[in-house]
């Protein structure tokens, strides 16, 4: 198999790379990502680049490639369909985030705690992260004056 060549870059494009290979607080997968891509525009074989990055051949050519065609907007960027699926639709969501905010617990406590949530929600087969992780303000003492939930 024919080696690939270096990959060609523009000059913003590689002092962009640098700045997130050399980041302590970005995302790993983009730290990763973007010395790959430094590696291969200084011309270093893809079996090598993933053998640097603890990585397969194979990811090194899709993120070459996808480089190539969306340049640094694609670095770090998981596709669609990719992770985990949704379980709850957005109405059950909706539920409980509003059962939070609007009830007690049954065991006396002033506010819900995460412990007391999870409790209800694994017995009820709900995912907690999908419900405290969704964008929804489910906690009432964290509101403003003023604030309709």
């Amino acid at each position: 198999m024919a080696a690939a060549g270096a990959l060609e870059m523009t000059g913003g494009q590689r002092a962009a790379l640098e700045r997130l290979a050399r980041s302590h607080t970005a995302p790993a997968r983009e730290v990763r990502q973007a010395k790959v891509l430094l590696w291969a525009t200084d011309g270093v074989l893809n079996a090598e680049i993933a053998r640097r990055c603890a990585s397969t051949p194979k990811s090194v050519r899709r993120w070459r490639s996808r480089f190539a065609a969306e340049g640094t907007a694609a670095v770090g960027r998981i596709r669609a369909g990719r992770g985990r699926p949704v379980v709850l639709g957005d109405d059950v969501v909706e539920a409980i985030v509003h059962d939070r905010l609007h009830t007690v617990p049954e065991d006396g406590s002033a506010c819900w705690s995460t412990r007391s949530i999870s409790c209800i929600e694994v017995l009820a087969g709900v995912a907690l992260p999908q419900t405290t992780r969704s964008g929804r303000r489910s906690s009432p003492h964290m509101a403003q004056f003023g604030d309709t939930p």
